[in-house]
Parts: C-alpha cells; sequence; structure tokens
C-alpha cells in the first residue's frame, strides 16, 4: 500500500519576504509565484550574481524587484542620497522602463525607498529636477542615463545592485557601447543580475565579464519561441499582406492584436488600413512622440 504525498502549491510566504513587501504583494492580488519567482527570489536575496533565461510574460520583473526591494531595505543605514542611486536597473526601451518602475512603485509602496525612471523622447528637465531629490532606484535606459551622467546630474557611485534587463534586446538595438561606459561607472564591489530571453555568444561574453560564480535560473527552453504560442504561416504576395491580415482580424474576431512590421512607414500604412476597413488600430514606432506611444499602448 502505498500513501501518495499532497500536491502543495507554492506561496509568497515560503520565499522569506518580510511583510511591508507581502502586504504590497497581497494588495496586488498574487498568492503564488511564478516558476522564476520561485528561483530567483532566494537568490537574490542571497545577495550573489544571478543570470536569467525568461522571456517576457513569466514574471521575471517581480523576480527581481521584490527582492531588490528587501536588500535596500535591510541594508539601508543613512537613508536615500540625492542622485545617487544605490540601485541602477537598465532596459532596452521606454515602455519597459515605465513597466518596471511602475512594478518598484507597487511593491515599494510600504516602503521608505524612492525610485524614478528615465528614458529619452521626452523632455530632460523634469528629470534633472527629479534627480535632485534623494533616491534609491533608477530605472533607466542606455542612452537618456549617460546624457544625465555628461551633465553630471547623476552619480553612479553608489550602486550596490545592477540589473541588465532584456540584455539580448539591449544588444540587438546597438547599446553595448553606452552599457560599456556605464559599467566603467559603477563601483566594482556590487550585485549583479542579468536576464535575457536568448544567449548569443555575445551575451555570454557580456555575462563572463560581468558577472561572479553567477546562480542561473531557467524557465523557457534556450532559443526557443513559447510553448504557449501557436504559430502558423501565410504564404502571400506582399501586395496583398495588409488586405489578408485585415481579413484574418475580423474573419477571427480577434480582440487584441500585436503586429510587428519590418519598417515604421509600413506600420503607419497597415494601421491606415485597418482604420479603413473599421478596425481600431494605431501604430507605435520611435518616429512617434513618446505622447503618442503612451496613448497607444493605454488604448491597447
Amino acid at each position: 500500500m502505498s500513501t501518495e504525498l499532497p500536491i502543495t502549491t507554492p506561496d509568497f510566504k515560503e520565499l522569506g519576504l518580510i511583510d511591508p513587501i507581502m502586504r504590497a504583494i497581497s494588495d496586488a492580488g498574487y498568492t503564488t509565484p511564478t516558476p522564476i519567482q520561485l528561483k530567483a527570489i532566494p537568490q537574490v536575496l542571497g545577495g550573489g550574481d544571478l543570470m536569467g533565461a525568461a522571456q517576457t510574460g513569466t514574471g521575471k520583473t517581480a523576480g527581481f524587484t521584490l527582492p531588490i526591494l528587501q536588500l535596500l531595505t535591510q541594508k539601508q543605514a543613512a537613508g536615500s542620497t540625492v542622485g545617487r542611486p544605490r540601485c541602477l536597473m537598465l532596459t532596452p526601451t521606454r515602455e519597459l522602463a515605465a513597466q518596471i518602475e511602475e512594478s518598484v512603485k507597487t511593491y515599494g509602496k510600504y516602503l521608505p525607498l524612492k525610485s524614478m525612471v528615465i528614458f529619452g523622447g521626452v523632455n530632460i528637465n523634469p528629470q534633472t529636477s527629479r534627480l535632485k531629490k534623494p533616491l534609491d532606484i533608477l530605472v533607466a535606459t542606455p542612452g537618456r542615463l549617460l546624457d544625465h551622467v555628461g551633465q553630471r546630474n547623476v552619480d553612479l557611485s553608489g550602486v550596490e545592485i545592477l540589473v541588465l534587463d532584456e540584455a539580448d534586446r539591449m544588444l540587438d538595438m546597438g547599446f553595448i557601447r553606452d552599457i560599456k561606459k556605464i559599467l566603467a561607472l559603477l563601483p566594482k564591489h556590487r550585485q549583479n543580475l542579468l536576464f535575457s530571453a536568448t544567449f548569443s555568444d555575445e551575451i555570454k561574453s557580456l555575462a563572463d565579464g560581468l558577472l561572479h560564480n553567477p546562480g542561473f535560473v531557467e524557465v523557457a527552453r534556450r532559443n526557443t519561441a513559447s510553448e504557449l504560442v501557436e504559430q502558423t504561416v501565410h504564404l502571400v504576395s506582399q501586395s496583398h499582406k495588409r488586405d489578408l491580415m485585415s481579413h484574418l482580424i475580423k474573419h477571427h474576431d480577434w480582440k487584441q492584436v500585436l503586429i510587428f512590421t519590418r519598417t515604421k512607414h509600413g506600420a503607419n500604412r497597415l494601421a491606415e488600413k485597418l482604420v479603413k476597413d473599421n478596425i481600431q488600430a494605431a501604430a507605435i514606432h520611435g518616429n512617434k512622440s513618446q505622447g503618442a506611444r503612451t496613448k497607444a499602448l493605454a488604448q491597447f
């Protein structure tokens, strides 16, 4: 006769997070951590470097944000310092930077830590003013961060924890030189966390120079598409692509669709075609103002 052990669902309470963070998690309506959170949070709390293989949608932002908030709170001695962050989170895009800083605010709502986000495409002056106030966590895109460094608005000599999120996208977008400039401004002794969906030779080289005896967490097979995504291919001539896209959306009654195009001009033309066919659509790309990009995302 055999007895089966009951299957227990993991809980955030098991991860050793402090009460103010647990309250914020509860307020946000979360009870069960995702696989990467289960694996990453204890390792980050342990203070070591970490390499994470994770795609978007796996919950990795909370996987590094929650333990970082705890580490900074537990080690906080003299309080926040003006323009001198203790944690730097680097991301490739404005939207991702804003999303991460929103998570920092959500999970850190009961903590005395101060955070801000800086990215290009918007007026630099409000950011400069904010950097003159106490700061613990800075979320930034590389280019705008270096603008502020050049104007001596920010001092990176006090960074205790560095996060490189979506490192593969940062390299794809040509940020490797900016990243190396930023790394040269940081103190040698710090905790480093690198997250990437894929691991090219360039990513491995960056990790080798950045991480020291890192832990490794992986929640999806390397260099593969998400198994949750069904993929189909339609072979069609260039001239019929927009008509087919409109037909597919109407035929399947898709309510929310994200379409990637090769060019900015192509994005504009497709959005115009869909709107003409009575399908609500908006284009988002680098030539759009930040206000237009934010509005399109909010509508989506």
